[in-house]
């Protein structure tokens, strides 16, 4: 981000609890939504980091997010167990049914939870981490609402749908796959216009569904795989559509009330989300777990390179970029740092 600010981690923590705070967030909603913030602008992911602060104070100020909300979990069978988000953050909602996944997987190896009645998932890695945090391989996924084309169409149906994946790695940060289904997630382009900055080849499309590099005239994204693959994409785009809406009886992508621009914002949007946690010791064990994913990631980034590339597994890029942003400070685009009273570099 070329015309960002540099804001030192902490202090730009506590411009976004701060922001929260004043929109009436209740404390645990403030602690959910700033975590999940904070490690997408961590990591590299800005599109759904600190940037969304003034969308979601928007929305709470309107009534379609619930800022204190009364978060209720239900055990619907031995592994497997919903969360009524009661229309709040959906951030606060994820955790708790991160948290709930990794309960029942420690009984029964394996837990799947739904949410429902929640709001914006925000980076879906957030919680797969989460779930890789506690030893665990998690599974995070969302629907929203239609930004992304499908392939050989003209106009927008899915949303861009994420799907996380992370896995614990002995000494290390997680495996970590964090990937919307869409060329790239919608967030991006409006990060994109706020910078004034030129989108890349083949990731968005305007009204008549051709390509366009112009974000202010990209109506609507372009599948994962681009013009050639995007059925790959558009397919990807209906698993996340089939685990969260259809799978939790919530809304479908084609139904949503959308996330931003001129629209009503007092309407919650009754999003659904969904969680697995996988308990490495029920299957080979999590010594033998831990030791195939050493030898695994070893071998992979043993691989010869390309002449001036580097190989990286899942997740690589991501750590390298928080590492990184925890010296030089984390960058702000300059609508996001006026709304959050930021001026100063770190």
């Amino acid at each position: 981000m070329t015309s960002a600010i540099l804001v030192d981690a902490t202090q730009l923590e506590a411009s976004v609890r701060a922001a929260l705070r004043n929109a009436g967030a209740s404390d645990e909603s403030v602690d959910a939504t700033t975590r999940a913030l904070m490690h997408a602008s961590r990591v590299g992911v800005d599109s759904h980091g600190v940037r969304l602060v003034p969308h979601y104070c928007k929305v709470m100020a309107g009534g379609r997010v619930n800022p204190r909300p009364n978060v209720t979990v239900k055990r619907t069978a031995a592994a497997t167990g919903t969360v009524d988000g009661d229309n709040g953050p959906g951030h606060l909602t994820s955790y708790r049914a991160a948290a709930f996944a990794v309960e029942l997987a420690r009984e029964g190896g394996i837990g799947a939870v739904g949410a429902v009645r929640s709001s914006h998932l925000g980076a879906a890695g957030a919680y797969a981490v989460a779930i890789a945090d506690a030893g665990m391989i998690g599974f995070a996924t969302t629907n929203t609402d239609s930004v992304v084309g499908l392939f050989d169409g003209t106009k927008a149906f899915h949303g861009t749908n994420p799907l996380a994946f992370a896995a614990p790695v002995a000494g290390e940060k997680p495996w970590l796959l964090d990937m919307a289904t869409s060329s790239i997630p919608m967030n991006r382009v409006l990060l994109y216009r706020s910078l004034a900055q030129t989108l890349p080849e083949g990731v968005a499309a305007d009204t008549s569904g051709h390509a366009t590099r112009d974000p202010h005239a990209a109506e609507m994204l372009l599948p994962l795989g681009g013009e050639g693959y995007g059925f790959k994409g558009a397919a990807l785009a209906g698993v996340a559509t089939l685990f969260t809406g259809i799978l939790n009886g919530t809304t479908l992508d084609h139904e949503f009330i959308p996330m931003v621009g001129d629209v009503d914002v007092s309407t919650p949007r009754n999003m659904g989300h969904f969680f697995l946690a996988i308990d490495p010791e029920r299957f080979a064990g999590a010594a033998l777990f831990a030791d195939g994913m050493r030898r695994y990631l070893d071998a992979l980034r043993s691989v010869p390179p390309v002449e001036g590339g580097r190989v990286m597994a899942p997740g690589d890029r991501e750590w390298d970029v928080e590492t990184r942003r925890a010296a030089e400070g984390i960058p702000v685009d300059p609508d996001t740092a006026r709304f959050l009273g930021l001026s100063d570099p770190a």
